[in-house]
């Protein structure tokens, strides 16, 4: 990485000078506002794509995240850098599903020109894009992630520009990083929270099995599993059906609701 970018701003092409504490405080915003993760990823697409950009070079920016057991989450800046990230999963290869493969940074200066990932060559080519640069995001999370920048412009990044890139990428994938780590927690909660909702309604269910048959708790979680299973409807739902046709509740809160 160079000098220049080791200082503490970037300097653009475009005589655009932006601190790295500010992008810093960009990424910090993200994370406590963000909903969710594409909505992260969405935002900070966004940003990189215009940091990046300069008269006569808007670059469009999109981001893949791979999660273990998870669905893959892509965003992107705007439409255009969306529909070319479909486009290469459809076709199952091109420069961002390369560098996420192989861990390293892909530059398709001219994709005129570029022989490999021919399909998705010609169809990028076809929407307008003259160059892409794929970086990936190291995270300590188990995840794996690429931005991609799309260039209409052939030769669009300079050696200078690329390390600019580099640099926000580096600094993206560490707020990455602890917003998957803010996600997994929140799923792990909303696990817990379902979970709990779940047994509150099970032992409601039972408490009004024993005292309509007037049988013990074992016997009366028996009745509730063997109507779950003839029915073939899950055990929460016939411990719902029960509860609500004694209470008429259709919620069923818990002491840890928040």
């Amino acid at each position: 990485m160079s000098e220049e970018i080791d200082t503490q701003a970037f300097q653009y092409r475009g005589g655009r000078t932006e601190s790295r504490e500010d992008f810093i405080l960009q990424l910090q915003d993200l994370i406590l506002d963000s909903s969710d993760i594409h909505d992260f990823l969405t935002d900070m697409a966004t940003i990189i794509a215009s940091r990046l950009s300069h008269s006569g070079n808007q670059i469009s920016c999109g981001i893949t995240v791979i999660r273990h057991k998870r669905p893959t989450t892509v965003a992107a800046s705007d439409s255009r850098a969306g529909s070319l990230d479909e486009l290469q999963n459809s076709f199952g290869d091109g420069p961002c599903l390369t560098a996420l493969r192989r861990e390293t940074e892909v530059y398709v200066p001219d994709l005129e020109m570029e022989h490999r990932w021919r399909k998705y060559t010609v169809a990028a080519h076809a929407a307008n894009v003259g160059s892409v640069l794929a970086v990936p995001m190291r995270l300590q999370a188990s995840a794996q992630a690429v931005a991609i920048l799309y260039s209409p412009t052939k030769q669009a990044l300079s050696s200078h520009d690329i390390d600019a890139a580099e640099s926000l990428t580096t600094m993206a994938a560490k707020a990455l990083d602890l917003a998957l780590n803010i996600a997994q927690l929140r799923a792990a909660r909303d696990d817990l929270a379902a979970a709990l909702k779940s047994r509150t309604v099970i032992d409601t269910a039972i408490g009004a099995i024993m005292a309509q048959n007037r049988c013990s708790r074992d016997a009366a979680f028996q009745i509730l599993v063997k109507t779950s299973s003839h029915r073939n409807i899950k055990l929460r739902e016939v411990a719902a059906s029960i509860v609500s046709s004694v209470s008429g509740e259709r919620e069923f809160p818990t002491t840890y609701d928040e």
